[in-house]
């Protein structure tokens, strides 16, 4: 029996010309404007950071903490960054229509992550030399993270962080509506820092402000191996969970684009 055809969702369809348009425009840059881009990503979203350890130094709240941390999110939209984790939707919604590599997406995501979190660390120097005062904050804030662990708890909350920006980003690329494209910005970054969820990018620029301070009960080795649990988390998040289950509702646009370019 032949399947019956598919009924067009125009909403679905716009949206999935426009991440496979920018997914092919980011995989095609080049090395200076990936790296720029990247370090970028990682001060934008430093100032997010700032802000969630001058709230919680000031009122004991990661949930208030984490609504400021949205500060960071609302300047990676509107400045043009990027985080490593943003480039799970987009980019991979690309290589899957054929319009990029794999060996393209491996290198843009290497290149975001690193710079991201050269980005970070510097901006992290910044905070901690200009604010003193929250050394103590920033202690502890890092602290919970370096005692995550390697288990399924960690695993759990760094799956979630995936999931939770890639969500973002997906509801972001529905509309042109710049204004509109602002409120999953808001909400989604903070229920990310407020829900202390192990995201790799914020969560290392915490530990790294922590590690500043000369006063962490951990080191760069504890916050290399958390690294690599949050990034494995949040690619089973964002790519599994997110991405393929959002491309598996547009076969038929998949199918076109991969003979387009066969």
């Amino acid at each position: 029996m032949t399947q019956p055809p598919v009924e067009p969702e125009p909403d679905l369809e716009d949206a999935f010309d426009r991440l496979v348009s920018e997914g092919s425009a980011r995989l095609a840059r080049p090395w200076s404007t990936l790296v720029v881009t990247g370090l970028l990503g990682g001060i934008d979203v430093g100032t997010g950071v700032l802000a969630y350890l001058l709230v919680e130094e000031a009122t004991g709240s990661a949930i208030l903490a984490g609504l400021a941390f949205s500060i960071g999110f609302v300047a990676l939209l509107l400045a043009r960054s990027e985080l490593f984790t943003e480039n799970f939707l987009v980019p991979v919604a690309a290589v899957a229509a054929r319009h990029g590599s794999v060996s393209g997406l491996v290198r843009l995501w290497a290149v975001s992550l690193v710079a991201n979190l050269a980005g970070g660390w510097g901006i992290a120097w910044l905070i901690m030399q200009a604010f003193p005062q929250l050394h103590s904050t920033a202690v502890e804030a890092g602290t919970h993270f370096a005692d995550l662990g390697m288990n399924l708890h960690s695993f759990s909350l760094a799956v979630l962080a995936g999931m939770v920006i890639t969500l973002m980003t997906r509801m972001q690329h529905a509309t042109d509506n710049l204004g509109v494209r602002l409120v999953p910005a808001v909400l989604f970054g903070a229920l990310l820092a407020g829900g202390q969820l192990f995201h790799s990018v914020l969560d290392s620029i915490l530990m790294f402000t922590a590690l500043i301070t000369g006063r962490a009960p951990f080191g760069y080795l504890d916050w290399l191996a958390a690294l690599g649990w949050a990034v494995m988390g949040n690619l089973v998040g964002g790519v599994g969970l997110v991405t393929f289950l959002r491309l598996a509702r547009v076969p038929h646009r998949l199918a076109e684009e991969r003979g387009h370019h066969s």
